[in-house]
């Protein structure tokens, strides 16, 4: 099976980083298996550092540095990725919710885009201002079949009460939001709980984000105007779960969450 190629190095640090992976592997003549074993990973997994769709850890750069005696090539590109922005954060974000085998997300102001019916999410693109709104809609709702694959992840979902509050498309849209949101709670796989305006000042006011556990371990993404960010280095991941532990402790049970939902979905005129 051919090799996926190598991302351009012009476009990002991490792009830059996964090139020069190849680019040091090939020039030493070696083969993704011997090139695995000086960082510990198999041949697969070799190919897919190089091609940007894992990350090489803080681990795995010094031991090359050390194998390559580069001075501290490796890691000094792997510190500036994590600092730079990326723009291809949102979709590699995307590429983690597709196979993650768990999902938390906390939103502040809108249903999860997970979550979301077709007219929520067009009066969501509408708002923004986006071209072809209907492309974006249908990506999004395409990203919902991630929810139905064998065997299905297990999502943590916790909602300020605020998303209950605002009216997005007005009361019919969201009348119809609520009762898909409550559907979707009864699913065995799916924990959905609200986060009072009565629990006053919480950590949850800084903003909306989400872990997403995979085979390889977790990363969090945190949403942004223009584009969010996604963390993979395992302390800040850490610190994320953290966030997530504080901000449930003060969200109400799964039985009076749906209730609230119920009660909002009643008021919306």
């Amino acid at each position: 099976m051919p090799s996926k190629p190598s991302p351009d190095p012009m476009t990002s640090m991490w792009a830059w980083l996964a090139y020069d992976l190849r680019f040091y592997r090939l020039r030493a003549r070696m083969s993704g298996e011997t090139f695995g074993k000086i960082i510990g990973v198999v041949r697969s997994t070799v190919s897919r550092l190089e091609s940007g769709e894992l990350r090489l850890d803080e681990k795995q750069a010094i031991a090359l540095d050390q194998h390559f005696a580069t001075g501290g090539h490796f890691l000094r590109l792997l510190t500036y990725a994590k600092l730079g922005h990326n723009p291809d954060w949102f979709r590699e974000h995307v590429s983690y919710e597709a196979r993650a085998l768990a999902l938390k997300i906390y939103e502040l102001a809108l249903i999860p885009g997970l979550f979301q019916i077709e007219s929520y999410a067009r009066a969501c693109f509408e708002a923004a201002g986006v071209e072809d709104i209907d492309g974006h809609v249908a990506e999004r709702l395409q990203r919902q079949e991630s929810l139905e694959r064998s065997p299905r992840p297990l999502v943590w979902v916790v909602l300020s009460q605020s998303v209950l509050d605002w009216p997005v498309g007005g009361p019919e849209v969201m009348r119809a939001q609520f009762a898909h949101l409550l559907d979707m709670a009864k699913a065995p796989n799916v924990s959905l709980r609200i986060l009072p305006r009565t629990a006053g000042a919480t950590i949850g006011l800084d903003g909306p984000f989400k872990i997403l556990s995979v085979d390889e371990g977790d990363a969090a993404y945190t949403e942004a105007h223009g584009g969010g960010r996604l963390v993979l280095g395992t302390g800040e991941v850490r610190q994320f779960g953290t966030r997530w532990e504080r901000i449930g402790s003060k969200a109400l049970p799964e039985d009076a969450s749906r209730t609230l939902v119920e009660q909002a979905m009643e008021e919306m005129k």
